[in-house]
């Protein structure tokens, strides 16, 4: 039961366990069988409901009738020489999508999309040449982690999960949340939110509704520069939510103890690499609860940018260092094969008219 049916059925994929409780009782059978189609779909892996053994036979007959269980399909699985790996995964629609698990991070860590494309359009980033195409469902963002952790032989192990894949997780809210609410339920993956990480451009409305979310993952900002000038060029949608508007909101932010928020900062050669920038940042991130995460380039052909040397990007991370911040600079992973942050695309994504036009409203 892999490819989305025709007519009334439901997909045990897109729905939480109490919304399947209900499900299940309005068609006469317990609400505990929520649980236990949880366990063996997001723990066991099953994608049929007929392998789902602990279920009455005139159950999981009926849960064939009035179900269907989507499963994103692997269509391509490659290797980095690091033991990094990008998977190529199709909807049940046709669309395609990229995920990369990044193995010794220290922990493994899975790196998932929430949307086909994206619409922020990032200076440097080759999936915001796509475009945005469409939003995935939380079953799908869920259904990569599902995969993966199958393909890699992980639903008994411990893992991080970062969106930080294909699209912007915020411009894709209700769909996104939804799936952390899924991977967190104890009954499915238990996904602590401390091992969740969200990546934002700074889509302020959405972030503000995060700042109220009873499950409320890590949060990353995607600032790389400081100055409005300089981050409208390089991340369109700071044209509409500017730079001191996202710091604030950042102050605002409600932090568990020992928690802070990260800022990205993509470091490219001659335009947010200077001395002068590297000491506007420390001054703007004077006073919020931060570590900033320097991500050297990852070039490809497509970004018109290069990489800054060694040298630079340890004297830019020393100058933060010497005005008390936490600073870290990301090892590359998997640039081989276009696995690198950045580097996510998928060619030959159709966009509809309407799509074209959300993308467009962004990058205006």
């Amino acid at each position: 039961m892999t490819a989305r049916a025709d007519g009334p059925q439901t997909d045990l994929a897109e729905l939480e366990r109490p919304a399947l409780e209900d499900a299940l009782e309005a068609r006469g059978y317990r609400r505990f069988h929520a649980r236990q189609i949880y366990r063996w779909i997001y723990r066991r892996g099953v994608s049929d409901v007929s392998a789902m053994t602990d279920l009455s036979r005139k159950l999981r007959q009926r849960l064939a009738e009035d179900f269907i269980l989507t499963t994103p399909e692997i269509v391509l699985r490659q290797q980095s020489v690091d033991g990094t790996e990008k998977f190529l995964l199709r909807l049940a629609d046709g669309q395609q999508i990229e995920s990369v698990f990044i193995p010794d991070t220290p922990s493994m860590t899975f790196c998932v999309s929430t949307q086909v494309g994206c619409a922020m359009a990032c200076a440097f980033c080759l999936t915001g040449k796509m475009g945005l195409v469409r939003n995935l469902t939380a079953g799908e963002i869920v259904g990569q982690v599902r995969v993966l952790a199958g393909a890699l032989d992980m639903r008994d192990k411990r893992f991080n999960i970062v969106l930080m894949g294909m699209g912007e997780p915020l411009h894709n809210y209700d769909e996104t949340m939804k799936a952390l609410r899924i991977l967190n339920d104890e009954h499915g993956f238990a996904m602590s939110p401390r091992r969740i990480t969200l990546s934002t451009v700074g889509l302020l409305p959405a972030l503000e509704r995060l700042a109220r979310e009873p499950v409320m993952p890590n949060l990353a900002i995607s600032l790389h520069a400081p100055t409005d000038e300089l981050r409208g060029e390089l991340v369109p949608i700071n044209k509409k939510y500017g730079v001191k508007d996202i710091i604030d909101a950042c102050k605002r932010f409600p932090l568990k103890r020992r928690s802070r928020i990260t800022f990205e900062y993509v470091l490219l050669a001659g335009v947010n690499d200077s001395l002068d920038d590297a000491r506007r940042l420390a001054t703007l991130l004077s006073g919020v609860k931060s570590k900033v995460n320097l991500i050297p380039l990852n070039a490809a052909a497509g970004i018109p940018f290069e990489r800054p040397s060694d040298r630079v990007i340890d004297r830019f991370a020393q100058i933060l260092a010497e005005h008390h911040l936490t600073v870290s600079v990301r090892k590359s992973r998997g640039r081989d094969i276009r696995a690198a942050c950045g580097q996510l695309i998928v060619e030959g994504q159709k966009k509809s008219p309407a799509q074209q036009l959300a993308t467009l409203a962004f990058s205006d």
